[in-house]
């Protein structure tokens, strides 16, 4: 690796989880990572973008992902042959705090010099904790550190190859670090951009990137992206809303990020976004946050920008909409696909997790969006809320078939899976847990660092609730997950195959959860991981599409992944196509075998 200003470093969930059998579930069935969410954060693409343009060399190595995709792929190694100034590694989800924390321990060890910095939402809340493990040495906090970092970065290289002048750390915003004597220092949290506008959202940056470093495996956002190049669009930072189980809310944001209101990308430069996004993937356009957050005038502005965009736009919605908005949806993203996730049917869950709305209206959305000729609308469903019982899951269930039932349309699909593994720090459910009904079995980062080795999913957990143990949150998450894949069997959402194998899967899962408690039970800590080993090959094969076949959330996008004229001209198509052709012919001859 050639010499970088800056290294981003994304960790796996554990970092040796490839040596350790654990029963990770369905924690990542809902979203594109795998079971050790090998996705980083988006805040990686902007902070190189910022970087670069100022002048800086930045990199990315996504250990968690190159680990997925290869079992002989060496982490360490590529730790210890980098060469950077500053080495950064994300805690943004809590889940990483086993692997951040091992991948900075080995940054030390083979750079003892370098120094090592941390960044994200977990990082940011418990930076004070952080700080104290000698293998950190700088906590960037808050939702926006592309400007600090810029000025940390030019105080570490003025000094280089000496140490850094403490006055001159002491004026960076936002910033948490320890002097030469091991004091720490922590900085007033002064830097809360109030608009996104200065940031360049250009992956063709991160292609150029690609381009210099003849490096594409370490930028790939996520393992299977290469096969399915969705690409986000940030919309937003900060919230207006206050669902009470989200670390990103209006509340946490205050207390995290000190922002005492959401920031956001104008709507034409949201447009801009999308559509060089579409000049590299064919992949659908994901946009993060609600449009209408900052008003309707400013959703219709944005309507207006990217009227005709050809690809397909994923929006989040955190509310219902009515006719004339899908109407107008339709009109601007012919292609569009709407995300929402009211978490339960019991209007009382919904009012004690701040999510103020009836039956009636999530229907009549769903009736809006698929009338206005959505291409597939997806609704969500969460098991571990408040007043929420395993009836009342399983009620879920029951009026996901009235839906279907009432819709009789394959454009429609639910979805449920649970609060998982993590509570967030800075949630409502967190912050003011016995309010909610919740009661928090970790507290401190080192205590979620160490209930990451425990061996399932059940076992992790960082909460249970009033009206359910972690007992009942596992027994019926999998069980919803059962009827609801039947369910989808009978309208004809998944192939009987498909729906054969999620029931196979659920049934493993369950036997191997119950099997792994008895060894709890009788096993010492050396004998249990000696028999979780022997367990590991089964373990793997219920890791992943548990509740649901994982690529049920991907949407079709036709032949093409990428746009190869244009990457023809950034000079990165040649890598991509060989790596496709590899791809297929490595699924080839696994089906062949199989």
């Amino acid at each position: 690796m050639a010499t970088a200003d800056l290294l981003l470093i994304h960790a796996p969930t554990v970092y040796d989880f490839r040596r350790r059998a654990t029963l990770w579930g369905p924690i990542s069935d809902l979203v594109p990572s795998e079971p050790v969410f090998d996705m980083y954060p988006l805040g990686f693409a902007t902070i190189v973008a910022y970087l670069e343009r100022a002048g800086f060399r930045t990199r990315i190595a996504n250990l968690a992902a190159r680990m997925v995709r290869s079992r002989t792929f060496d982490a360490e190694k590529l730790i210890a042959r980098a060469q950077a100034r500053l080495f950064g590694v994300d805690l943004h989800w809590l889940p990483h705090a086993h692997g951040a924390l091992e991948v900075a321990r080995l940054i030390k060890h083979h750079h003892p010099e370098a120094p090592v910095l941390f960044g994200g939402f977990s990082a940011s809340y418990f930076h004070a904790e952080l700080i104290r493990y000698p293998q950190v040495d700088y906590i960037l906090r808050g939702d926006s550190t592309e400007e600090p970092l810029r000025q940390l970065l030019e105080c570490l290289i003025a000094a280089s190859p000496g140490a850094p002048d403490p006055a001159q750390l002491a004026r960076i915003p936002n910033l948490t670090w320890k002097d030469a004597s091991g004091q720490v220092h922590i900085n007033p949290q002064s830097y809360i951009p109030d608009s996104l506008d200065h940031l360049e959202m250009d992956y063709r940056q991160m292609v150029r990137s690609v381009v210099r470093d003849m490096d594409f495996l370490n930028y790939v956002p996520f393992s299977h992206w290469i096969d399915y190049p969705t690409m986000a669009v940030l919309t937003v930072r900060g919230c207006r809303h206050n669902c009470a189980y989200c670390g990103g809310s209006a509340s946490a944001s205050r207390l995290i990020s000190g922002r005492t209101a959401p920031a956001f990308r104008s709507p034409e430069r949201l447009a801009e976004d999308m559509y060089r996004m579409y000049e590299i993937s064919r992949g659908p356009a994901f946009l993060l946050g609600d449009i209408r957050q900052a008003g309707m005038e400013h959703a219709r502005r944005f309507l207006r920008a990217v009227r005709g965009y050809p690809g397909q736009g994923m929006l989040e919605i955190f509310t219902p909409l009515d006719r004339e908005f899908a109407r107008e949806l339709a009109e601007a993203l012919p292609n569009f696909v709407i995300e929402f996730s009211p978490e339960s049917h019991d209007p009382a869950v919904r009012e004690a997790i701040h999510k103020y709305f009836s039956n009636e209206e999530i229907e009549e959305t769903i009736a809006a969006c698929l009338d206005a000729g959505c291409r597939r609308f997806d609704l969500f469903f969460m098991v571990g809320l408040p007043r929420q019982t395993s009836q009342t899951v399983l009620d879920s269930v029951v009026y996901c078939e009235r839906l279907l039932e009432r819709f009789g349309d394959t454009r429609f699909i639910p979805f449920i899976g649970p609060l998982a593994p993590f509570v967030d720090p800075g949630s409502l459910f967190y912050e003011q847990s016995e309010r909610y009904g919740y009661h928090i079995r970790y507290r401190t980062l080192e205590e979620h660092r160490r209930a990451l080795l425990a061996p399932t999913w059940k076992h992790i957990l960082n909460y249970e609730t009033r009206w359910m143990s972690r007992d009942e949150l596992a027994r019926v998450t999998y069980e919803a997950g059962r009827r609801l894949n039947a369910l989808k069997a009978r309208f004809g959402l998944v192939s009987p195959c498909v729906a054969a194998e999620t029931e196979q899967r659920i049934e493993r899962a369950v036997a191997l959860m119950e099997q792994i408690d008895r060894l709890v039970e009788r096993c010492t800590p050396e004998e249990l991981e000696r028999e979780l080993l022997a367990l590991k090959p089964l373990i793997d094969q219920a890791n992943t599409s548990t509740v649901c076949e994982k690529r049920e959330l991907d949407l079709p996008f036709g032949t093409t992944a990428f746009n190869f004229p244009s990457l023809i001209k950034m000079g990165v198509a040649d890598i991509l196509a060989r790596l496709v052709a590899r791809r297929k012919a490595t699924v080839t001859s696994k089906a062949t075998v199989a």
